[in-house]
């Protein structure tokens, strides 16, 4: 039976969120219940899932809109064109942390929170209704432990993480029935490139197709990267790793540690922490990329 999985994500700002919710998408272990809108502009990472859903072909998804923060890097807003929330076919909750709650308390079986973005919404939630947390795992792309960006950096206050320091200090310390995390240490490295990465930029699936679609849009308005690889390789798929782990960890190292959250946004070990499991490293980095590639493409 498919894993139920909500998707908590700040889909818009990087494009990973867009590779990923594809990923998810194309994964028959997951069973896509409902996606999250986190940080900013929700209501504008709501439109962009809706219009992403429905070139899907599932508009049957419903969407929560979370709760909006200082409007800004909306870099994939142009792909929507005159789409709006409002031409969405399926159910729409404009109160996305009550959403979010009923539908963990409803659920018959545990639900799997894949978590991509800042968290305060899921912070919201757990600080409500805390007993959510039980009928819950947790999957999340979060923390830099002893490498930053690029091999050989040093650890760094990762953007999930500094964004909403105490939003990230409630969800990574939560009683979660198991939770693991994909740090920098191991989500950095998650990079297509050579043939793997030709099959997709040639595909003719609408999905891949709207995909590279958000990507081109990405790539003339980001700015804290010049991306001048556009056909040569994606940027860095950060959350796709947080995806696979919600059914998978054989392609991965992981370990039991605790963790604390540094009041500048650190993920630091501590022996008085939280128990999280972490990927700390890749047992198969290519075999991990071939399967991408493989769900990607149905």
């Amino acid at each position: 039976m498919a894993i139920p999985v909500i998707l908590d994500t700040d889909i818009g700002s990087d494009i990973d969120d867009t590779w990923a919710l594809a990923m998810l998408m194309r994964c028959p272990e997951l069973d896509l219940k409902m996606v999250l809108t986190e940080t900013a502009d929700t209501t504008y990472r709501a439109a962009l899932t809706a219009k992403f859903l429905t070139v899907a072909g599932r508009d049957d998804v419903p969407i929560a809109v979370g709760l909006p923060g200082k409007p800004g890097g909306e870099f994939q807003a142009p792909w929507l064109g005159e789409y709006t929330l409002d031409r969405y076919p399926g159910p729409v909750h404009a109160d996305g942390v009550r959403a979010f709650i009923d539908l963990v308390e409803g659920s018959p079986e545990p639900v799997t929170v894949i978590a991509i973005a800042p968290p305060p919404s899921l912070s919201r939630a757990l600080e409500i209704a805390p007993h959510i947390a039980e009928n819950c795992r947790f999957a999340g792309m979060f923390g830099s432990i002893d490498r930053g960006y690029g091999t050989g950096s040093a650890p760094i206050a990762e953007t999930n993480v500094r964004v909403d320091v105490s939003a990230a200090k409630r969800v990574l310390g939560a009683p979660w029935r198991n939770a693991v995390i994909t740090p920098l240490d191991t989500c950095d490295d998650a990079i297509l490139s050579g043939e793997l990465y030709r099959s997709l930029l040639d595909s003719a699936d609408p999905l891949i197709r709207a995909v590279f679609e958000n990507y081109r849009v990405w790539a003339e308005l980001v700015t804290w990267v010049t991306v001048d690889f556009l056909d040569e390789r994606s940027s860095t798929l950060f959350d796709t790793v947080a995806v696979y782990l919600a059914y998978s960890r054989s392609l991965l190292q992981v370990e039991r540690m605790r963790l604390s959250v540094t009041d500048e946004g650190g993920t630091v070990r501590d022996p008085n922490g939280h128990p999280l499991d972490v990927a700390m490293r890749w047992r198969d980095l290519e075999a991990f990329k071939a399967h991408l590639v493989e769900r990607l493409l149905g």
